[in-house]
């Protein structure tokens, strides 16, 4: 009989071959949570905490000074843009950068030559929309909170580090310096693709920046929410209904239901201020109006979703948006 057939009678495989090793569960979790490792190092840098403090206290009262300020509001992008500006910037210098690079790569001249080329023209390019990208990208960091902000600042300190590579390759370009400015150029996207993807673990891991109401709809049939009794007139109330957080709120004898969570980071609408039948979010001073969640200010730029109300035996009830389907006389549910 052939050895190793795997039939009745073979040797032992041991002793035919080593077996291949078992990764350790603990080995491969390290490989999966890398980034959330480096994530937490990151914020455990002493020295980052303290810069963020410091710049903290020197901006956030400048922001608040100035938070009514259009330019400040657009430098988010705001209810008029629909989304932050800085990710759509961002991809500017980026492609300008990487068109530089791919320019070089190519380019068989290797002749010194004084002033700017074409990859020249890109990478001047690149850094003035690096430096929109870096005021936008200000702008949205003086509303962040906690470790978001620290690794927001590592992001931005990286952006800083390879926008001054790309200024230096520019530099040495125009002086006739063919070799240093295209390995600086090269150093620098490096160091920007690392700055990128941090920027997306805040993004697509910690939800920076996006909606945080995105997906509130229920619940789906009029749920009891509060006793009309314990709503006074201009005074809101923080409520659950099937786990969704709402605020309510009652003026001249008219109810309102906006949902609780602010729609830009996340704070309770019902521990800030109501004037003018409008909201101002006490995390960053959004300001919602409560008869349709229309955004009159930034730094939000999408509205709060609003829900239906009515008052139903002495209680205050409350219906997302989407209606559960009605169910016929059959018991199955209509399409």
């Amino acid at each position: 009989m052939r050895t190793g057939s795997g039939q009745a009678g073979d040797p032992p495989a041991a002793a035919q071959r080593a077996e291949p090793a078992i990764s350790s569960p603990l080995a491969t979790t390290r490989w999966v949570a890398w980034h959330d490792d480096l994530a937490a190092w990151l914020d455990r840098l002493g020295w980052l905490g303290t810069l963020s403090d410091w710049l903290t206290g020197v901006l956030a009262p400048i922001r608040e000074r100035h938070q009514d300020n259009l330019v400040l509001e657009l430098l988010h992008g705001g209810r008029w843009v629909g989304h932050p500006l800085h990710p759509a910037l961002s991809d500017l210098p980026i492609g300008l950068w990487a068109g530089v690079v791919v320019m070089d790569a190519t380019d068989r001249d290797s002749a010194p030559r004084r002033g700017l080329d074409a990859a020249g023209m890109l990478s001047a390019a690149g850094i003035l929309a690096a430096g929109a990208t870096a005021l936008t990208g200000l702008s949205d960091w003086t509303v962040s909170n906690d470790q978001d902000r620290r690794l927001g600042l590592f992001h931005g300190l990286l952006n800083t580090a390879a926008l001054g590579l790309q200024c230096a390759s520019l530099g040495t370009r125009m002086a006739g310096h063919r070799g240093a400015a295209r390995a600086l150029g090269a150093a620098g996207l490096t160091v920007t693709a690392a700055a990128g993807y941090l920027g997306g673990h805040l993004v697509f891991t910690k939800g920076v920046m996006v909606n945080r109401v995105a997906w509130a709809s229920g619940p789906r049939r009029w749920t009891r929410a509060l006793q009309e009794a314990d709503l006074p007139d201009d005074s809101p109330a923080a409520v659950e209904a099937e786990g969704r957080q709402i605020m309510l709120y009652r003026h001249g004898g008219r109810l309102y239901a906006i949902d609780n969570i602010c729609s830009h980071a996340g704070g309770l609408l019902s521990r800030g201020p109501v004037a003018d039948l409008t909201v101002t979010c006490p995390l960053h001073g959004s300001r919602f109006a409560l008869a349709d969640g229309c955004v009159s200010r930034g730094p939000a730029s999408q509205p709060q979703p609003v829900l239906p109300t009515r008052i139903r035996n002495g209680w205050i009830e409350v219906r997302g948006s989407q209606p559960a389907p009605r169910r016929p006389a059959s018991g199955r549910t209509q399409p």
